[in-house]
């Protein structure tokens, strides 16, 4: 059990509201935020923190995120192996919690086994959620064989659907493979089901431009996760991709690069979220032939970057309800922080901080567990050295800026005695 923790003389942003009070008192214990009051509480058992003023916020969210990226080659990760994939997990973990990220949401790969390494503190990250293996058509964008590989089929399958799969996703076709897909990583913990709802950059052989999955199969993963409790979020591309995906009940678009007003306004009409990743697109511009990204990648990369900011302008034209993401493969984790400059070109500081902290846990269906400074969520917090609100590079120095990270009522930074 960690020591109550008792925060005092700080200007607090919930998450939501640009009126931050200021000379706030709270009380963190047993995880939770148990306290919050403008006068002093009585806490003798407390370790008091004294804010002096600065701002007290809540942790970061980042909501897509794959931790066993090892490579921006997505074609290597199966030929460097698991215990290659996981190293690069606790270094990509570790790096993201310092910088502030006390949450991070897997839509790509990540498993129960690195959540338990996480829950039980084998390693040290931020609070993770996982979506287990992404389900993908057959030729679609997480089928990443060449043009030239025949078909393998594996008989014993870490997913148990009996199809093909690979590092980060399984191929499942027609309605009930792709149930039987979508019970399987629920069954395995997984937080959602995401799916590969249009051709993406990564993969060979699917254009930027298609669209995947049928209406059938894709209203059949929607209600199993329906009756989960849980939803569906898509990785898409182009307008259509997006617009079909939405209307046929998915809740959550990753990307949306190449959306335009007209769909950008359907999506905000039913009431869906878009996950922009800003970093990575820059990032693989500017680095991916050096890091071995392919070359046909590159080409759909640089289709994707012309249209990145213009499109996030769009969803924020609409009222998109836009969610904070990053999306870095390999070598480029390092960038994670760069996302806050990115969105300044379009979103003013404390739209960014919003997306950051309370759209993301309404986007996951966790409201008031996560992403605020609320009496009863989750005692994740940061102290920021400077107003965020007004300079959101205050979050994009790698952690530089904050003086305390709390994850679930645990020092992070500094650490507890020092």
């Amino acid at each position: 059990m960690t020591t109550p923790i008792l925060f005092k003389n700080a200007r607090v942003f919930d998450g939501s509201s640009a009126d931050c009070p200021e000379g706030m008192w709270v009380l963190v214990a047993d995880g939770l935020i148990q306290e919050i009051s403008s006068t002093p509480i009585a806490a003798p058992h407390a370790q008091s923190i004294d804010c002096a003023g600065r701002t007290l916020m809540p942790g970061l969210i980042d909501a897509h995120v794959h931790a066993f990226a090892s490579d921006v080659n997505v074609a290597n990760l199966e030929s460097l192996g698991e215990t290659y994939r996981t190293a690069h997990a606790v270094r990509m973990l570790g790096h993201s919690l310092q910088c502030g990220f006390t949450t991070v949401r897997d839509v790509g790969g990540g498993n129960y086994s690195l959540y338990r390494a996480l829950a039980d503190g084998l390693i040290t990250g931020p609070r993770y959620l996982y979506s287990g293996k992404v389900l993908s058509m057959t030729g679609g964008h997480g089928d990443f064989r060449d043009m030239s590989e025949r078909p393998r089929y594996q008989s014993t399958c870490a997913c148990s659907s009996g199809s093909l799969f690979n590092a980060v996703a399984v191929i499942a076709d027609g309605v009930d493979e792709c149930i039987k897909a979508a019970r399987d990583e629920l069954r395995q913990g997984a937080h959602c089901i995401k799916i590969m709802g249009s051709g993406g950059v990564a993969s060979l052989t699917d254009p930027i431009w298609m669209n995947q999955y049928r209406e059938d199969e894709i209203r059949a993963i929607v209600r199993e996760c329906e009756e989960r409790r849980s939803y569906v979020t898509a990785h898409c591309h182009p307008a259509s991709a997006v617009r079909r995906c939405v209307e046929y009940g998915v809740r959550t678009i990753e990307h949306g690069t190449l959306i335009d007003d007209e769909t950008a306004r359907f999506v905000a009409a039913h009431g869906a979220y878009i996950v922009p990743t800003m970093a990575t697109i820059f990032a693989l511009t500017e680095l991916g032939r050096e890091l071995g990204f392919p070359a046909e990648s590159q080409l759909k990369m640089d289709v994707a970057f012309k249209s990145a900011l213009s499109g996030m302008d769009a969803m924020r034209r609409a009222n998109v309800k836009v969610c904070f993401g990053t999306d870095l493969l390999g070598k480029t984790y390092t960038q994670q922080c760069r996302e806050f400059l990115l969105r300044s070109e379009v979103f003013t500081p404390v739209e960014i901080l919003r997306q950051a902290t309370t759209m993301n846990p309404e986007m996951m269906m966790m409201s008031g567990r996560l992403g605020c400074v609320a009496v009863g969520a989750e005692a994740d917090l940061l102290l920021v050295d400077g107003d965020p609100l007004s300079d959101i590079s205050l979050l994009a120095a790698d952690g530089r800026h904050l003086s305390v990270i709390l994850r679930g009522g645990e020092l992070i930074k500094p650490r507890s005695g020092s």
